[in-house]
């Protein structure tokens, strides 16, 4: 055997697979690799190893020890010989991955290209160390390849001076995805996915099958799975969150904004919407059917309910602690708010006069009590000019009575004439 061997997939499945004495074994069904990244030093180079050859000896299936086999290539003929027949343990057999089973012709994740892909094979080494799978090959040749016609073809076409597209990914590039046929937790086998931005991630979700999507967010945790439902396109959140068991889907809606998920409900059968508000927190539950009672023309079902207010009394140096302490979204310090004992606005102070204020000075001295506000059950279509006029980043929502509910910002206006209103949750008040 050479001290490297660089072959695919598709050239070694059928291969045969002979004993030490040359009698011929069986031939090869799949190939088992190691994917546990816990028995690697630096996940960060990790290549899956060879574990197991799957074949049939005497009508029976068996994964064969890889340990005890070696690869050949005889002018371009791939043989295996064992030199030793013993099963590889079923443990390690259910925790490892069969390359042509859950690999070849699946759709996985280009990490570095932040979308699926097909693999139409796999590109494998064997050295002295091993053997390994290094890369997929996603390209129109390892099509061809996998038909046997590969070699034919790029003669044709080099007399025009044509070359097959060849593209590779590395593995430490590539990420599995469709757990459908493959128990693994995805905390061991997607934990590259946790590089992706959410939005990326939501791209990649919504091309996915319905089974392999319900699988994949059953199995992320809660702050991820809201992020990620955050950031897809309405219609998939919808049928992603039917497909999710009510005590999943509610713990993923309690991580995320009230409005999103008032949106969110308001596309649902009704029965299924009171499943998960009862299944939610009381509090969360309550800002959710409070945001659902508006009218989707209403500036009501767009403002969101995630606002920070304080008394007039308090210090600049008191206001900048409690931002500290509360660390608040971007959207949410567009603009505080100034309300009296009763919650009834009164004004706004912007977050540049607290930052140079005289700490000792308080709100009284530096607020603005010029206010432009907005009532809960004024048209949607009004906001967009009011904003525009005043230059607002957020505008401020209140009742016929002038109590304090919750602001609408620039950005959701902006998803309201794309889409539909958006809102969020809990508003806070300090004293």
């Amino acid at each position: 055997m050479t001290s490297q061997i660089t072959f695919y997939l598709s050239q070694v499945i059928g291969s045969k697979i002979y004993g030490v004495n040359s009698t011929r074994l069986g031939k090869v069904i799949d190939i088992y690799v190691n994917t546990n990244p816990e028995t690697f030093s630096n996940e960060e180079s990790f290549r899956p190893a060879f574990i197991g050859l799957k074949t049939k000896i005497d009508g029976k299936i068996r994964i064969l020890n890889y340990e005890f086999i070696q690869i050949s290539n005889h002018h371009g003929k791939y043989k295996f010989t064992c030199s030793q027949i013993q099963n590889l343990p079923e443990s390690i057999v259910e925790t490892s991955l069969p390359l042509a089973k859950n690999i070849q012709d699946r759709q996985i994740v280009d990490i570095n290209g932040r979308k699926l892909v097909r693999v139409n094979d796999i590109r494998l080494v064997s050295i002295p160390t091993g053997t390994y799978a290094i890369a997929v090959d996603i390209g129109t040749t390892g099509l061809l390849r996998r038909l046997g016609v590969s070699e034919i073809i790029s003669k044709f076409l080099s007399l025009f001076k044509i070359d097959l597209d060849s593209h590779f990914i590395l593995w430490d590039d590539v990420q599995a995805f469709d757990t459908s046929n493959f128990n693994i937790k995805l905390g061991q086998s997607s934990s590259k996915l946790k590089r992706l931005h959410p939005s990326d991630l939501a791209d990649i979700i919504e091309e996915m099958g319905s089974v392999s999507r319900t699988k994949i967010f059953e199995a992320m945790d809660e702050e991820t799975a809201a992020d990620v439902l955050e950031e897809m396109e309405p219609y998939a959140q919808a049928q992603l969150v039917e497909s999710l068991s009510i005590e999943k889907a509610a713990d993923v809606l309690e991580k995320m904004p009230a409005d999103e998920v008032a949106d969110l409900l308001d596309t649902l059968e009704d029965e299924k919407v009171e499943q998960i508000l009862n299944e939610m927190e009381k509090e969360s539950s309550e800002d959710v059917r409070e945001l659902l009672e508006y009218e989707d023309k209403e500036v009501g079902s767009l403002m969101t309910t995630d606002f920070l207010s304080f008394h007039q009394n308090m210090t600049v140096d008191e206001t900048l602690g409690e931002l500290r302490k509360q660390k608040p979204e971007a959207d949410v310090i567009y603009s505080l708010f100034v309300t009296d004992v009763e919650e009834k606005l009164i004004a706004t102070v912007s977050l540049r006069d607290l930052v140079i204020s005289t700490p000792t000075m308080t709100l009284e001295e530096i607020m603005n009590k010029n206010v432009i506000s907005v009532q809960d059950e004024d048209k949607v279509n009004t906001l967009a000019q009011i904003i525009s006029k005043y230059d607002l980043l957020a505008i401020p929502v209140t009742d016929a009575q002038n109590t304090l509910l919750g602001m609408v910002v620039i950005d959701d206006i902006v998803e309201d004439l794309m889409y539909k209103g958006k809102t969020k949750k809990g508003g806070r008040s300090w004293r």
